[in-house]
């Protein structure tokens, strides 16, 4: 991980070495919310199962592609690269909630 010194330096003004540990850093965090998400939404099936509701809800699917594109504008990012990001994960957590039913 970035010592405070690189932690408080800009981008441009970092050697190319401690830029592939920013995206090193950066990559492990993305890693590690992609798990988070994960098993928020493996309990999130459980609690379907457990209501006998059904996997799939496209209402809620639709909130959260809209949120993914809001936040997308937020960060300045394209926003139909985060929504494809947000739609892959979506389809795991649906084929992962099927496969445990």
């Amino acid at each position: 991980m970035a010592d405070d010194d690189t932690e408080r330096r800009r981008p441009d003004q970092m050697t190319l070495a401690e830029l592939r540990e920013e995206i090193e850093s950066i990559d492990h965090d993305i890693v590690e919310l992609i798990a988070r998400r994960t098993y928020v939404a493996e309990t999130v099936a459980q609690v379907k199962e457990q209501r006998e509701m059904p996997t799939t809800d496209e209402s809620q699917e639709e909130r959260v592609m809209e949120r993914a594109g809001e936040n997308a504008e937020q960060f300045d990012v394209d926003a139909n690269l985060v929504k494809a990001i947000f739609r892959l994960l979506i389809e795991l957590n649906k084929v992962e909630q099927r496969d445990k039913r």
